[in-house]
């Protein structure tokens, strides 16, 4: 359960967030991408906040993945500089790619019997035994 301080660092942290990541695509002259910062999950004693972000074109997803985390510390000093007034210590980082748009798109696929499930058992992800 979240408590409300960190779902206000979390907000804190998203919006700045978006307007540094959009401002990098901007600065960098790409017109073909958008990023958004879907939910940032803040830990409790607010040392990690997990950054979830949704990426147009979705084929690009992992390649822009993988230079927003090899510029983290940069990103982080530019949250830093935003954010010094509200907060003392910056949460480290971590980026993943939002899928839930992809899930909801699959449930959705199943729902209008696209791609049903129950006709053809192969489309369900196998889950792995623990």
């Amino acid at each position: 359960m979240e408590t409300n301080r960190q779902k206000k660092i979390g907000s804190v942290l998203q919006k700045d967030l978006v307007d540094i990541l959009q401002g990098e695509v901007r600065k960098n002259g790409i017109t073909n991408l958008v990023i958004s910062v879907s939910k940032v999950g803040v830990t409790t004693d607010l040392s990690i906040a997990k950054v979830f972000l949704s990426i147009f074109p979705q084929d690009k997803a992992e390649e822009i993945l993988e230079a927003i985390k090899s510029n983290t510390p940069l990103i982080k000093h530019d949250l830093a500089q935003r954010v010094k007034q509200q907060l003392r210590k910056v949460p480290n980082l971590i980026f993943y790619i939002d899928d839930s748009l992809d899930y909801i798109e699959k449930i959705d696929n199943a729902l209008s019997g696209k791609e049903n499930p129950i006709e053809n058992p192969d489309l369900l992800e196998k889950r792995k035994k623990s």
